[in-house]
């Protein structure tokens, strides 16, 4: 029978306060053990056998049945010929087998290779290429992209090149469509398992078992030039897990609804490996939609909910909200670009959470290094994206109790700059990575002697050590010689009761070399001229912030990356567009 809320001591930690729930926590964990992914969930299936671990609208896995899998898909990897330190690329929508998947490539000493599902052909070519992947595991479609069938030509030209390192291509087949004969069927792969004995497996894990070697290549985004692949080791990733575990206070079993692709730091890191250090589960879907987050949410009995803006404000917008029974509700993390006040607000009054936050940190320091503290005003909340994050006993010694360190740097010299400036933080700590796969210049260009990265994102630590961004540096623009920073602007607009969310980019113009172009999505059933967004904006900025165009778009109209972030590069292609119009 699965331990669900009505557990004694999990009611007992959910009535704690923040602080006791860090405590018990601590106590828990005493000090810092390191373990590799595989071993950390063996761990955690012992204690935490019968807890649900991922729950899907249609199913839930235990912690004790996603060992199983994983054990399975281990034997499965050997027998096939997966040797310690091959790249196993994995190409997967959300499901339970993605975790089992994962565990796996850890028990046999293999590199986990997340794909971006929504990427087109070009780049997945180039992701398999770059990592020098020897194996791909994927599903024959992802939302409506067939996969196997675009990728089945790349396959061949790869194991048919003598000097590349690809072996073999797996598909898991999820639509009444044939599999192109290049890949091996999953059903074929799971029957390897029965050729490889317990012993053969228990070896190779005790052989591979080693926290501080590279577990996975993830890569970022890839917004500006070729996507670089970050080089992250078990040890790494658990220790984010923990820190924020403890910095959120998370209690025994907590279930966290995450519609976020498991191939994102943001849910592995915030998600998974946070929850697992306490037995939680991960509720999650195919792809967000808000009225099915609902259902979810209500069926599942959700503590938290991991969002980004844009789901955030589909979700309140939805009239079943007033309706649906979250009364197990009490947090939200939303994270990746800035909620204004307003939002927050309707947060909190809507679906009545007494924890929220906001945070912010990059794949290259294993996602969230900075969180805002529980208890927070909504002023800071919305404003800065918190303090460095607690770790405790995974933090790094010369940080105390925190797992990394900030400091801003002028963006052009890389000089450290006073305390107080505004610049580019730059992070170093015992969860950054030590650079880009095979990519030795653009290591270079991030990192310093010193071991700090460069973030690409602008902004200033108080004495307190809040941290607040102004926007990427590729995201700023100039008016006649002035910096703007649209996040600046955008907080302004958002002050409009009309308006949903907004965002701005900076065009090319004759006259002024640059200007603002703004992109307004309303809310349901309001109204509102570009007008009283001009007169507005110069109410609180100077002129020369005032973006010159205005568009108002549909909440459908939003360019997305898989998390649901607005992708700024692919509005501006889209302002280019109706300038040329």
């Amino acid at each position: 029978m699965m331990k669900w809320r009505d557990n004694m001591l999990e009611e007992q930690q959910s009535n704690a306060s923040v602080e006791e729930r860090q405590a018990a926590l601590e106590k828990m964990y005493p000090s810092w053990e390191k373990r590799t992914i595989a071993t950390h969930f063996y761990r955690q299936s012992q204690q935490y056998n019968d807890y649900p671990l991922i729950m899907m609208p249609d199913r839930v896995v235990t912690y004790e049945a996603m060992w199983g899998q994983a054990r399975d898909y281990a034997k499965a990897m050997l027998d096939l010929g997966v040797m310690p330190g091959d790249h196993v690329a994995v190409l997967m929508e959300n499901e339970p087998e993605y975790v089992a998947l994962f565990t796996a490539a850890s028990m046999v000493g293999a590199v986990a290779v997340p794909l971006n599902t929504q990427l087109q052909k070009d780049e997945l070519i180039y992701m398999l290429r770059q990592s020098d992947s020897n194996w791909l595991i994927t599903h024959q479609y992802a939302g409506k992209q067939d996969h196997a069938e675009v990728l089945k030509d790349i396959v061949s030209e790869l194991q048919e090149e003598i000097e590349s390192p690809f072996k073999q291509a797996v598909c898991i087949p999820n639509k009444d469509a044939e599999v192109p004969d290049v890949y091996i069927t999953w059903d074929v792969f799971l029957q390897g398992a029965a050729a490889v004995g317990e012993t053969e497996l228990n070896n190779r894990w005790k052989e591979t078992d080693n926290p501080d070697a590279t577990a996975a290549i993830i890569y970022t985004s890839g917004s500006t030039g070729l996507p670089k692949g970050v080089m992250l080791t078990d040890d790494m990733m658990l220790r984010s897990g923990f820190a924020t575990c403890l910095t959120r206070g998370y209690e025994a079993g907590r279930r966290i609804y995450a519609p976020l692709p498991m191939y994102h730091v943001y849910f592995l890191q915030e998600g998974l490996f946070a929850a697992s250090f306490v037995g939680g589960g991960m509720v999650t879907c195919h792809a967000f939609q808000p009225l099915q987050s609902l259902e979810l949410m209500e069926k599942y009995q959700v503590h938290d909910f991991l969002a980004v803006p844009s789901m955030l404000v589909a979700l309140l917008n939805r009239p079943e909200v007033k309706h649906t029974n979250l009364s197990h509700l009490y947090a939200l993390l939303c994270c990746a670009a800035p909620s204004p006040v307003p939002l927050w607000k309707r947060a909190v009054d809507e679906l009545e959470v007494t924890e929220i936050g906001t945070g912010c940190g990059a794949t290259e320091a294993a996602s969230t290094t900075m969180l805002t503290e529980i208890g927070e005003s909504l002023e800071i909340i919305s404003t800065t994206v918190g303090k460095v994050k607690t770790a405790g006993v995974a933090g790094h010694p010369e940080f105390g109790d925190k797992s990394v360190t900030y400091k801003v740097i002028d963006p052009d010299t890389r000089e450290t700059l006073p305390s107080g400036s505004a610049g580019e933080l730059a992070v170093r700590g015992n969860v950054v990575t030590e650079g880009y796969y095979k990519k030795p210049e653009e290591t270079a260009f991030a990192k310093d002697a010193e071991g700090y990265i460069r973030s690409g994102d602008l902004g200033t630590i108080d004495a307190q050590g809040s941290i607040r961004l102004w926007g990427r540096s590729k995201d700023l623009y100039k008016v006649s010689g002035e910096t703007v920073v649209p996040k600046e602007v955008e907080d302004v607009i958002s002050m409009h009761p009309a308006v949903n969310q907004v965002y701005i980019v900076g065009v090319s113009d004759q006259l002024t070399t640059e200007t603002g172009a703004a992109f307004v999505e309303l809310k349901q059933g309001e109204n509102c001229t570009k007008q009283a967004i001009r007169t507005l904006c110069r109410e609180h900025v100077a002129r020369f912030k005032v973006p010159r165009y205005i568009w108002f778009v549909d909440a459908a109209d939003w360019p997305l990356t898989g998390t649901g972030k607005i992708q700024k590069f692919k509005l501006q292609d889209m302002a280019a567009e109706k300038l040329k119009k």
